[in-house]
């Protein structure tokens, strides 16, 4: 994420095609402390150009819109403008959007009904460059990344793409489950000590900087299924 000022408030645009949902962010971002919106839009198009112009540090955005879906638009910000963070907004936890928009580069997946401090603080964790998630949703993610088996079918995988080794792998997946280094130590039966060596060695080979990174990159090389 770009280095902002000390002082500088967060600049956050808002993106819906509910006139009432978008006013409505709009309104409660508007009263987070340190937090400015600098704008906002209706549609995937509306929000690339509005990226373009207002140079916002987060969007807000809505992943169901017409014109151009929120996937779509999260994908071709992250692609253009790799400083903007994207949280993913909507209505429901349990949404194979989530996969979807965590593929496309976004930084977090809200509901809708999302609290002031639940929304600051996704904010403000995306601009540090961390992934956050609804506690629904980080439930409804593991699921289904661990619909086709537990550790036993990690211990089998092969090796992985940019040099990673079967192992690399396997913590890899372990990661994209959201585990702690604890629980993956545990389901692996090595040390938390063997965990943050091999993590190591994944962000080099990766470039990778950091579990939010990791996610995303097991989500798009495939490595969270068979």
């Amino acid at each position: 994420m770009k280095d902002r000022p000390a002082q500088r408030p967060i600049r956050v645009a808002v993106v819906d095609d509910q006139e009432i949902v978008r006013e409505g962010l709009t309104a409660l971002a508007g009263l987070l402390e340190g937090i400015e919106v600098v704008g906002d839009a209706s549609d995937g198009q509306a929000a690339l150009r509005l990226v373009a112009e207002r140079s916002p540090d987060v969007v807000l955005m809505d992943m169901r819109m017409p014109v151009m879906d929120g996937i779509e638009a999260t994908r071709r910000i992250t692609r253009d403008h790799p400083r903007v963070a994207v949280l993913a907004l909507s209505t429901y936890a349990e949404d194979k959007l989530v996969i979807e928009a965590l593929r496309a580069g976004a930084r977090g997946y809200l509901t809708k009904d999302a609290g002031r401090a639940e929304i600051a603080a996704a904010v403000r964790s995306a601009v540090s460059g961390n992934l956050t998630l609804d506690a629904r949703v980080t439930r409804y993610l593991v699921n289904a990344l661990s619909a086709k088996g537990g550790e036993d079918e990690a211990r089998q995988c092969p090796p992985g793409p940019d040099g990673l080794t079967r192992r690399e792998v396997e913590v890899l997946r372990l990661v994209a489950r959201t585990l702690n280094n604890a629980e993956i130590a545990a389901a692996l039966f090595i040390s938390e000590a063997t965990v943050k060596t091999h993590l190591n060695n994944i962000y080099s080979k990766t470039g990778l900087q950091n579990r939010a990174d990791a996610v995303r990159y097991a989500i798009t090389q495939g490595l969270t299924t068979d």
